[in-house]
């Protein structure tokens, strides 16, 4: 995974709450068993039209919001099933962070073991920048994982919780696997220092 330290970036505003799995990447998505090209399902049911066009109305499609790398929602971001595919569209697409008052417990851990920072926020904070980045496309948030803060754009810092242990892995870029094998050398150490009648 890409590590993740700091993040200064504009955001899109989806003014949407409950947004499920199936919203974010239909199930016929599913097939796939790579994160390649896996972007281009994200919100595909409001993305394009019947005929396959792009929705000029949906707020990816708008060029002001090109390469914007925060997404903001509403309630209870990610509910639904436990398909990771969610995550891998967010990411592919080119989000780092989705900022939300409350997510899906199921997406909010596969986001964090996928690479992508869930914060959430409080509601008047996470409304406050729904309008602000409705009025001003090209507003930047800075998002600072090892401080656990977002700074606005007026300079006010409000912080965010996480697990120790996923924080970590999110600043060094790594996933479980890649976590245990950099203990490597621990474990090893550990391990002459409590020889076992097998060894």
């Amino acid at each position: 995974m890409k590590p993740f330290t700091t993040l200064a970036a504009t955001a899109v505003p989806l003014r949407a709450e409950n947004v499920d799995t199936d919203q974010i990447i239909p199930a016929r998505y599913l097939t796939a068993i790579s994160k390649a090209g896996m972007g281009e399902g994200l919100f595909a049911a409001w993305r394009y039209l019947p005929d396959g066009r792009p929705n000029p109305e949906f707020v990816l499609n708008q060029p002001a919001y090109a390469g914007a790398q925060i997404l903001i929602a509403g309630r209870n971001f990610g509910s639904g099933s436990s398909r990771e595919h969610a995550v891998w569209a967010l990411t592919e697409y080119g989000f780092r962070a989705v900022i939300s008052p409350g997510f899906a417990d199921i997406f909010y851990n596969n986001a964090l073991k996928n690479g992508l920072l869930p914060l959430t926020l409080p509601e008047d904070t996470v409304n406050m920048l729904l309008d602000l980045v409705e009025e001003q496309p090209d507003t930047r948030i800075l998002i600072d994982l090892p401080a656990q803060t977002v700074v606005l754009p007026d300079g006010q810092q409000v912080s965010f919780d996480i697990d120790p242990y996923r924080k970590q892995c999110l600043i060094k870029g790594l996933d479980d696997l890649g976590y245990l094998l950099a203990q490597d050398a621990a474990i090893s150490a550990y391990e002459q220092a409590h020889p076992t009648p097998w060894n």
